[in-house]
This record gives structure tokens, C-alpha cells and sequence, in this order.
């Protein structure tokens, strides 16, 4: 598989987005932006318009509010350790520290080690020690 090379033309505002793995698919990087959760200097733009190196952009997604910094363009998606080179994050620390707190707290239905309820195991290992 070969790495897309740097494009010094045109590339859409939806495709980059999706390029630089923001949003998991290019509709939905669409749909985001006809929503007005894309915004170029407090603006809402449109997916067709064309990304300019320098542009800072503030994107909403379902978890984080992005601010990216276009330094690059590119021809198509790459993988995460290769699409963070394309742009610079200028997200604050308070949102980063948000997102952490939010996935820290994510439960997955597990229950946690020696809290709350005793399992099967335990009330029988607790009927034998008090009979």
C-alpha cells in the first residue's frame, strides 16, 4: 500500500476532514458541516470549499471539540500516525482534559473488582464460612 503524496491543488473541506481521520467517513464529515458544526473564524462554511494551508478550523464531533490548523494537504486517508503531520491541534487543554474525564468514566457493563454487589462465588464461599 503506498502513502498518498502531498497535493499542492484543490481539496475539498469535507474529504480533508475525513482525510485526517476527524470524522470516520466522508458523509459524515458532510452532513457535519451542512449542520454548521464546521466553522472557519466563527463561520459556517460549505464541504465543497477548498482548504487553504494556514486555514484554522473549529470542528464538533460526537466526543471532542477540534481546533486544527491546516499545515498540509493531502491526497487521501492515511493512518492516524500519518495524518497527524497534515495539521496541527490547537484544541485547549481544558477540552483535552474534558475528554479524558469522559473516557475514564465510560462504562462497559463489567462490574468493577470488589465493589458493590458479591457474585455467586462469593455468597457461596460466605454460606460456607458462616455455617
Amino acid at each position: 500500500m503506498s502513502t498518498p503524496e502531498v497535493k499542492k491543488e484543490k481539496l475539498r473541506l469535507d474529504k480533508y476532514l475525513w482525510s485526517i481521520r476527524v470524522f470516520k467517513s466522508r458523509s459524515l464529515a458532510t452532513e457535519a458541516i451542512e449542520k454548521g458544526r464546521v466553522k472557519l473564524q466563527g463561520e459556517s462554511v460549505k464541504a465543497s470549499r477548498n482548504v487553504v494551508i494556514g486555514d484554522v478550523y473549529e470542528a464538533r464531533t460526537e466526543h471532542k471539540n477540534w481546533i486544527l490548523k491546516v499545515t498540509q494537504l493531502l491526497d487521501g486517508r492515511l493512518a492516524y500516525a500519518e495524518a497527524v503531520k497534515y495539521y496541527e491541534d490547537l484544541t485547549p487543554v481544558e477540552e483535552l482534559e474534558r475528554v479524558r474525564q469522559v473516557a475514564a468514566t465510560f462504562q462497559t457493563g463489567k462490574r468493577l473488582s470488589k465493589i458493590g454487589r458479591p457474585t455467586k462465588k462469593n455468597r457461596r464461599d460466605l454460606g460456607d464460612f458462616l455455617d
